[in-house]
């Protein structure tokens, strides 16, 4: 029998950003940090789309390698396409 796809009713999917744990994050990490109110939202949004990025390219490089599955080498291989991209 193969696995649902889709979500049952007992999870739930978190609709929010983490915004507390991130404010934690970023006072650990750079305590002279100064954020305005919606920046930790910007980040989380930036992170989202990185996610994006990165899931999409490497789903074009296992597709181009004829591979059914995405592993490793072609995640760190979007990275460095993606890295590329944005530096220039």
């Amino acid at each position: 029998m193969a696995f649902s796809t889709t979500v049952s009713q007992k999870q739930r999917i978190r609709r929010k950003a983490p915004r507390g744990f991130l404010k934690r994050v970023f006072k650990r990490q750079k305590p002279h940090l100064r954020l305005e109110t919606s920046g930790d939202l910007l980040v989380h949004l930036n992170c989202l789309l990185f996610l994006h990025r990165l899931a999409e390219e490497s789903r074009t490089n296992a597709c181009e390698n004829k591979s059914g599955i995405i592993k490793k080498d072609h995640v760190l291989a979007a990275a460095k396409v993606i890295l590329k991209k944005s530096r220039g």
